[in-house]
């Protein structure tokens, strides 16, 4: 059987900050937990009830520790960012052990592979550079919140998302799974807000920036 017809699992969620890299092990997770097509994942989902002190941490656990360095190490300091990078390893070493399972389990039936919510190897545009995606709609339907509607870019593993109210600097407010419907938080009643986003994954990590876009928060 030709070679391009056998799943691959694709890595590129290895190649994204820690940030999103906890955000696809949350999309991960979800789609994961509960799949009759993947029984038995050698990390398990979530902590096996009743423990087993011989199984490996699950993904859920790994996860938590994951957005608990991230957190400690946003103020800086080589102690805190190495604790943060030990977890974030951790983290990926078991969405790798569980990405190899599903590619062996659905090793020639692509839809089933993607009800893992890993990616496959695209065989024709994997080590191309990702598109740009561009800010189709920015809605301020919720107070102090934006939901920003994004363009779906091919192979993308997700988008980082920054805002940028008046002469401020961009700042990276939002990693996401998914484009059409990013919801931003926590906003000041009557600022003026800019957007913009670019595609993670790729053959280079990430997209270009795409050309901002803006809304009043009401």
């Amino acid at each position: 059987m030709n070679d391009k017809n056998v799943v691959r699992a694709s890595l590129v969620y290895k190649t994204v900050p820690p940030q999103m890299a906890s955000a696809f092990m949350g999309w991960n997770i979800s789609c994961m937990t509960g799949n009759p097509a993947f029984p038995k994942p050698p990390v398990p989902i979530v902590p096996l009830v009743p423990p087993d002190p011989t199984a490996p941490v699950d993904l859920t656990t790994r996860k938590a520790s994951l957005d608990a360095a991230i957190s400690a190490a946003l103020d800086g300091g080589s102690v805190l960012m190495s604790a943060r990078n030990v977890a974030w390893q951790f983290a990926l070493d078991g969405l790798d052990a569980n990405a190899f399972y599903c590619q062996t389990v659905a090793r020639y039936d692509l839809p089933m592979f993607l009800t893992s919510g890993y990616q496959a190897v695209n065989y024709n545009h994997s080590q191309s550079q990702l598109d740009t995606p561009s800010v189709l709609g920015i809605d301020n339907d919720i107070s102090t919140q934006l939901a920003v509607h994004l363009s779906p870019i091919a192979n993308a593993v997700g988008y980082e998302v920054q805002t940028c109210i008046g002469t401020a600097p961009w700042v990276t407010v939002k990693f996401s799974t998914q484009a059409r419907n990013v919801i931003l938080t926590g906003l000041t009643t009557g600022t003026v807000v800019q957007v913009r986003a670019r595609a993670l994954g790729g053959s280079t990590g990430q997209s270009d920036w795409s050309m901002p876009g803006q809304s009043i928060v009401d």
